[in-house]
Formats: structure tokens, sequence, C-alpha cells
């Protein structure tokens, strides 16, 4: 079964992801599908947004006479972030408590 991925929940696993370490657009395409399922052009306008709002700074690497474009998440990301991971606490207790009938009452 497939859950329906929102906004919010797309941009936490970017986040998180560059928060451990930055990683060039297939790698964290790669990285995210362990989770969810998705491709590089749903991921790429998702990037574009979050360095559009200072969440994301971008660096080039020359690779095999190219660059590769990295993605480097930044104060303001890692604040966004925390929030994320607030919110997701919250939210995943609210939804294991309903799923499991009280078995993780908090």
């Amino acid at each position: 079964m497939d859950f329906q991925v929102g906004t919010a929940l797309l941009d936490s696993l970017v986040l998180a992801s560059l928060a451990r370490e930055d990683m060039y657009g297939y790698i964290l395409t790669q990285n995210i599908k362990i989770v969810i399922n998705i491709s590089e052009s749903t991921l790429y306008p998702v990037l574009r947004r979050l360095q559009k709002e200072n969440c994301l700074t971008t660096y080039d690497v020359p690779f095999s006479g190219r660059n590769r474009r990295y993605y480097q998440i930044t104060d303001a990301g890692t604040g966004v972030l925390q929030n994320y991971i607030l919110e997701w606490d919250e939210f995943k207790g609210k939804i294991d408590n309903l799923l499991l009938g009280g078995a993780n009452d908090e």
C-alpha cells in the first residue's frame, strides 16, 4: 500500500537527508527512494523551491568532465527541519494511537 506524500513530508525527507551529508540530485533521489517512491523529475522542483526559500544552497564539483551540483542544508533549513521533526513526532503519536488502539498512549 502506498500512502500519499504531501509537500511537508517530502520537504522533511529532503532536509533530513541533507542534514546528514551534502548530496547531488541522483544520490539524493536514491536515498529518498528507500522510504518513498520518487523520481528525479519530482525531486528537482522541490530542491529549487527549498533553495528559493533559503533552506538549501548549492555548489558544483567537477566529475568526469562535468559538474555535479551538490545540495547543502542551510541554518534556516535546519530550523525548518527541527520544526518538521516536532510536528512529525506529534502527528505520528496521534496516528499510532488511533491505529494501534491506544497501545502507544502519550
